[in-house]
């Protein structure tokens, strides 16, 4: 196993992280910016700011993490490659190293609650080593959790997890010095409570968090799919599967509270097909409204049977995305 990113970049002043969503073959940042390869779907590059408390940053690498932090917040990248000899799989062993290294990074520098968590890994839906490669990756990331004394339900953090084409396991975290507060979906059984059809080990992830930086109200949903109950729905049929998602959204965000609402938050949109963004893009447009900030770019949902998958948060004024 190895570290896969390259060498640390300085970022802008004016924010605490960023994740990009790139085409193959562009130019990797580096330092704490989580380079992702999954293509947007229009242009090279689409970028997702992570917003600090506005208070100077500091850049630092703690081992295998390149992070940033501010006063409240830290927001950190760990990239490795898969070791073909670890045990019991060399994803498992990956991603258990990758939290056990996130983790040190936070108890080193003092933001102890972890508040959002972007996972990406590639092949996320294929069968290897005798069971799903998401499968393994909820294991490793469960007995990294479990092996720092964190909750296994209840209390954790809003999270996604996609597959990609190419690289190696690609997590970003953002930290803080307070708590979120976790929102489940009463639509949906809690991840963390899913029957064991789907794993041995459950996913460790709540549906979103909202939390305070300088007394400002956020909000991070977790990436969202046609999934009701614990099962999915509308196989086959991208159109209903985006309005499922739409209304788990709903669901989320009517669960956070005030102040938020659907309208003004960022919404990244994760397509298994390409040749379905007309039909998907009109969904979100109809249902969310027409100056919807969306984003959309091409993954593999953690669920193979899964079309879209559909995350969002609130952004601090003057904070800028995509249209």
């Amino acid at each position: 196993m190895s570290a896969a990113c390259p060498a640390a970049h300085a970022q802008a002043a004016d924010r605490l992280g960023l994740i990009r969503f790139v085409a193959p073959g562009v130019a990797a940042a580096g330092g704490a910016v989580l380079d992702v390869v999954a293509p947007p779907l229009a242009g090279q590059v689409l970028e997702l700011p992570v917003a600090g408390d506005g208070s100077p940053c500091r850049d630092g690498r703690h081992g295998v993490v390149h992070y940033r932090c501010d006063d409240s917040l830290l927001f950190a990248v760990c990239c490795l490659d898969e070791d073909p000899a670890a045990l019991p799989t060399p994803l498992q062993q990956a991603t258990q190293a990758a939290y056990a290294a996130l983790f040190d990074c936070l108890a080193a520098n003092g933001y102890p609650h972890v508040l959002r968590v972007w996972n990406y890994l590639p092949q996320i839906n294929l069968e290897s080593h005798g069971s799903e490669r998401y499968r393994q990756f909820n294991a490793g990331r469960q007995a990294a959790f479990a092996a720092a004394g964190r909750a296994l339900s209840g209390a954790v953090p809003a999270a996604c997890a996609l597959g990609v084409g190419s690289g190696g396991l690609r997590i970003g975290l953002l930290a803080g010095r307070q708590p979120a507060q976790a929102v489940e979906n009463p639509r949906q059984v809690s991840a963390y409570d899913y029957p064991p059809q789907y794993g041995a080990k459950s996913p460790t992830f709540a549906r979103a968090g909202r939390f305070s930086v300088a007394g400002e109200p956020r909000l991070y949903v977790s990436g969202t799919a046609a999934i009701v109950g614990h099962r999915s729905l509308h196989i086959d049929d991208v159109i209903a599967q985006t309005r499922e998602s739409i209304a788990n959204l709903a669901a989320v965000v009517a669960a956070a509270g005030a102040p938020f609402t659907l309208a003004p938050l960022a919404y990244l949109v994760y397509l298994r097909d390409p040749a379905d963004l007309p039909w998907v893009r009109e969904q979100c447009r109809q249902q969310l409204g027409a100056q919807a900030r969306l984003g959309f770019v091409q993954a593999d949902v953690c669920r193979s049977e899964l079309l879209v998958e559909i995350e969002a948060c609130s952004l601090p004024a003057g904070v800028e995305t995509w249209p």
